[in-house]
């Protein structure tokens, strides 16, 4: 099993901890979801140190490579909800504290260091991909490198123990690797390359995953983690509950544990968009029906009728309240689906493809959108991104994880949409453009009531309100 590293704005925002639950977790539960071994720390220090780099430069008289300070693209990162620190204004109260300019934070997990280090396949590929990371232009438009701030040696120096994968296990005592952790709404939401191809060099099968649903953790996973690592899934389980169903069948949050067969009857449209998207990488998913107390016999074997038309197999999944004792038959349901050798795994575009139709292909054949619109600022931003000669990256949505639209209130399968593109950003270290849809921030919020509220510690150190 190879996952993913929780962060701490979501910890303390609405999800609280992230290590699993019930008897379903990998332990120690309390290290992981607070800080753990510091890789969050490093990425954090090693963004924040080309930060301060690119603001000594514009200070600095004699050996200044005349950036313009109103092109810096780079921002600072803090691993918290805070959207206050989103647009910022930095080196005001005089000469001797930098030079005035707009800045903005974003959370940790979108830092393209976070990416790059997800990416890399050994420190000299972890140097180079920092050293390519865009920082803005000159007075006279050349473009500006980590590169030549000379940044990359230090930033690599900074994450020389975070490039290791963590070694932790389940309460079952299975090995489980943890390493990485960009969200999948506004990066690429999977684990790093090196600790999956430990995992294949480890184990018979290796279980990973990918966040948020096929339109996000899923075409990401395909489209830019398998490209850039040569990997070639044989199976996709897709998990599914009769919860989220009632959800998007249009329950409100008090309704989700109140059974209903028309709502989910209704809301298995986006459980059957999710499938149709597996499948069009050549892969038939498994889904899994993760059992909430609430869901009823009625609920549970409509959803697997429905997928059973659909050609596919819907297990019920108890590893919360059983463990691995709970997950037997569908363990056993995706070696069947992987010994029978029937998925033949296929990207979902070429990147050789200009950015438009790379971006229409995402939004129409897994959103199901009738079309993509661009604002003026986007357009600008795209004719900067092909002048720089990244037009064959891959293409990394920065997308609302609520909806298969853009618009988070679109619950269900939408139809008659049309996807925006606010603005554009690229990673050139980690390799790939980010297109950010509607309204979708890089540096989320804490919710009215945070997590953070029902979270203690007492004096013997026991620590509470965290699972």
């Amino acid at each position: 099993m190879v996952l993913r590293e929780p962060s701490l704005g979501p910890v303390f925002g609405i999800k609280g901890g992230a290590a699993g639950g019930g008897y379903s977790q990998v332990i120690p539960m309390e290290d992981i979801n607070l800080h753990f071994t510091g890789d969050f720390a490093a990425i954090e220090k090693a963004n924040n140190l080309l930060a301060a780099l690119i603001d000594n430069n514009l200070q600095n008289k004699e050996h200044n490579l005349n950036i313009d300070p109103r092109t810096i693209k780079w921002k600072r990162v803090m691993d918290m909800n805070d959207r206050s620190l989103r647009q910022i204004v930095i080196g005001i109260g005089g000469t001797g504290n930098g030079i005035p300019r707009e800045d903005g934070f974003n959370i940790t997990p979108a830092s393209e260091v976070m990416a790059i280090l997800c990416m890399s396949k050994d420190i000299d590929d972890l140097k180079n991909r920092l050293g390519n990371i865009f920082v803005g232009f000159t007075f006279d438009k050349k473009p500006i490198f980590a590169r030549d701030l000379k940044a990359q040696g230090a930033m690599a120096l900074l994450l020389k123990d975070a490039i290791k994968p963590n070694l932790v296990q389940t309460l079952e005592g299975n090995p489980a690797i943890l390493h990485g952790g960009p969200f999948a709404n506004i990066a690429q939401g999977t684990n790093t390359i090196l600790a999956t191809k430990m995992g294949l060099s480890l184990g018979d099968y290796v279980v990973t995953e990918a966040g948020f649903g096929a339109d996000l953790g899923a075409e990401k996973f395909m489209n830019i983690k398998c490209g850039y690592g040569k990997l070639a899934p044989e199976a996709i389980v897709l998990v599914a509950t009769i919860r989220a169903l009632r959800h998007h069948g249009g329950a409100k949050k008090e309704e989700y544990n109140t059974p209903s067969m028309e709502r989910v009857s209704k809301g298995f449209q986006n459980l059957a968009k999710h499938i149709e998207n597996c499948k069009k990488f050549g892969i038939t998913p498994v889904v899994a029906i993760n059992h909430f107390p609430a869901d009823t016999t009625e609920e549970i074997e409509f959803v697997q009728t429905q997928c059973a038309a659909l050609g596919v197999k819907a297990i019920v999944s108890y590893g919360f309240a059983k463990g691995g004792e709970g997950t037997q038959e569908l363990a056993q349901a995706v070696c069947d689906v992987i010994d029978a050798g029937t998925n033949h795994f296929k990207p979902l575009y070429d990147w050789n493809l200009s950015v438009e139709e790379k971006i229409k292909t995402i939004a129409t054949e897994i959103y199901g959108a009738d079309g993509v619109e661009y604002s003026s600022k986007a357009r600008t931003q795209l004719k900067m991104i092909l002048n720089l000669g990244y037009d064959k990256l891959p293409i990394c949505m920065a997308k609302t994880q609520k909806s298969l639209s853009d618009k988070e209130t679109a619950v269900g399968r939408p139809t008659g949409f049309t996807i925006n593109v606010r603005e554009f950003e690229f990673a050139a270290g980690a390799g790939f453009i980010i297109p950010i849809l509607g309204d979708m921030m890089r540096m989320p919020g804490l919710p009215a009531v945070p997590a953070s509220e029902h979270m203690d510690i007492d004096n013997a150190g026991k620590i509470s309100g965290l699972s």
